[in-house]
């Protein structure tokens, strides 16, 4: 098996799967709200989790643990207050569809290149803009930093989902939150963050003990925030080394699908996220012949609902073009050799249809 689906969940580094496996044994197991030795060992292991994550994000501000990026989006989004938030048109159905159920919400367009313009307007009562920093299905990379300040001049704040960058790129500049997944930096699963900048003040979503700074109650795992910061730690070391190593692997990938069109701008982009169309591809039929490679034919989260992806609709693909896409997503432990094999036999593939 090829492994190609790295935006949908990166596989857990071995460091991370080290640091989580102490606390699920016979005396990491405490609650780390419990006042006793083994609980304070535990919130210990908590702490030095978070100071971890926190290496990744700005200075002068805090991290909050939730259960996934999505919950992060949620609290910030609805308990923020704002009664009127804009939105990127590419933004994650956790920004967009949460906007649309608890604010009057904005869309502010992308061009051709997916690329939000930083001097967009947005209604003059907008309380919150929320543009990711790094789109989840054409890899866009967003002038976040300008966009933040026009939010910052209007008076609203500025929340960044820093999902598909954390780890991979330097933080946004100028956001007043930024939300975060483990599981996309080679962390577990079910573990996410909010960094919250200092000043700003939210209402909980979850209501019951406040164990996490008021803001979020339930027992936190030790097991997944030790693995969540692990994965922090080695993301922030090898933030270099895994960047030169996807630009290798992009180059090969790129040589091997020179006539597939690619989706997106190739310079403003994580160059880990290939998302390339032929017209009249059936990508149904390719995934089932190459079934011993994994990857995407769009958003994890939108896949099996037969609708285009709202990402390549909105950069102005028809919804043939968007049902003829594919992604393919490549990281710190894909071989140059196994991507090469991989991107030649879909090739082949799709030659034998005809696209």
């Amino acid at each position: 098996m090829i492994y190609l689906d790295y935006q949908a969940t990166t596989p857990l580094a071995p460091e991370a799967r080290a640091a989580i496996m102490p606390w699920l044994d016979e005396d990491g197991f405490a609650n780390p709200h419990s006042p006793h030795r083994m609980g304070r060992a535990a919130k210990a292991a908590v702490e030095v989790a978070r100071e971890q994550v926190a290496r990744l994000l700005p200075g002068g501000g805090k991290v909050v643990f939730t259960g996934s990026a999505t919950e992060a989006l949620n609290l910030a989004i609805k308990g923020c207050g704002a009664r009127v938030c804009a939105f990127s048109a590419i933004d994650h159905a956790a920004v967009i569809d949460t906007a649309k159920a608890s604010t009057s919400a904005f869309e502010l367009p992308v061009n051709r290149e997916g690329l939000v313009d930083a001097a967009a307007d947005f209604p003059a009562d907008t309380g919150l803009v929320a543009v990711m920093q790094v789109n989840n299905e054409i890899g866009t990379i967003q002038p976040v930093g300008p966009i933040a300040d026009r939010a910052r001049d209007a008076g609203a704040l500025f929340l960044c989902d820093a999902v598909q960058g954390a780890g991979k790129l330097a933080p946004p500049q100028g956001a007043d939150m930024i939300a975060l997944s483990a599981h996309k930096l080679y962390g577990p699963k079910g573990i996410g963050a909010l960094w919250i900048r200092d000043g700003i003040a939210l209402e909980p979503l979850i209501h019951g003990g406040g164990q996490e700074q008021g803001l979020r109650s339930g027992t936190l795992s030790p097991a997944l925030c030790a693995g969540f910061g692990a994965a922090a730690a080695l993301a922030a070391a090898r933030m270099e080394p895994d960047a030169a190593h996807v630009e290798d692997l992009w180059r090969a990938a790129r040589d091997v699908m020179a006539r597939w069109m690619l989706n997106g701008s190739e310079i403003a982009r994580w160059h880990g996220n290939l998302n390339l169309r032929l017209d009249g591809l059936d990508v149904n039929r390719l995934m089932s012949e190459c079934r011993t490679v994994m990857f995407s034919a769009g958003s994890a989260c939108a896949s099996g609902s037969g609708r285009p992806s709202h990402v390549l609709r909105a950069i102005g693909l028809s919804d043939a073009q968007a049902k003829s896409s594919i992604r393919l997503g490549f990281g710190r432990y894909t071989t140059r050799d196994e991507l090469i094999e991989a991107c030649r036999m879909i090739d082949a593939a799709a030659r034998a249809q005809g696209a």
